[in-house]
């Protein structure tokens, strides 16, 4: 994939998928992305943890807690339904309909998949436990804690 940034074109080598750790149907997620055959590497991280405030100081996290967010390395961003078309883009099985997703006939699958999707978290989400700031704690997803 490439993406245009300040009219160039930047290959994406790798992806960073800022994912909701609270989320169990973002956990989900995540560890079916890590069990598919990947074209393009993909590390899952936390949304508003310390290690995504590290890797990407200038970025709105709040807005990461609100949508999914995916970063190439090139610094492209992706948030909400072009985010889910970019993580299927990286996986071998599922290419081809990412770039379905992306015509006119798949567009609104795909921005319907993403609303049912926000619908869904919005039933299951857990309470936010706060951390000693105020903000919403970010558990460990290797620990469950």
């Amino acid at each position: 994939m490439t993406a245009r940034t300040g009219g160039r074109r930047l290959s994406v080598e790798r992806l960073t998928v800022l994912y909701d750790a609270q989320c169990s149907l973002c956990v989900h997620l995540r560890q079916w992305l890590m069990k598919q055959r990947q074209l393009v590497p993909l590390d899952l991280v936390p949304a508003g943890s310390m290690e995504a405030h590290r890797r990407f100081p200038g970025l709105d996290h709040s807005g990461t807690l609100e949508e999914i967010t995916v970063i190439g390395d090139g610094g492209q961003v992706y948030r909400g339904t072009s985010a889910w078309i970019v993580c299927l883009w990286a996986l071998a099985e599922h290419r081809p309909r990412a770039h379905w997703l992306t015509t006119p006939a798949g567009r609104p699958f795909a921005r319907a998949t993403v609303l049912a999707a926000a619908k869904y978290r919005s039933l299951t989400a857990a309470p936010c436990r706060a951390d000693g700031e105020g903000a919403c704690a970010v558990p460990d997803p290797e620990s469950g804690t």
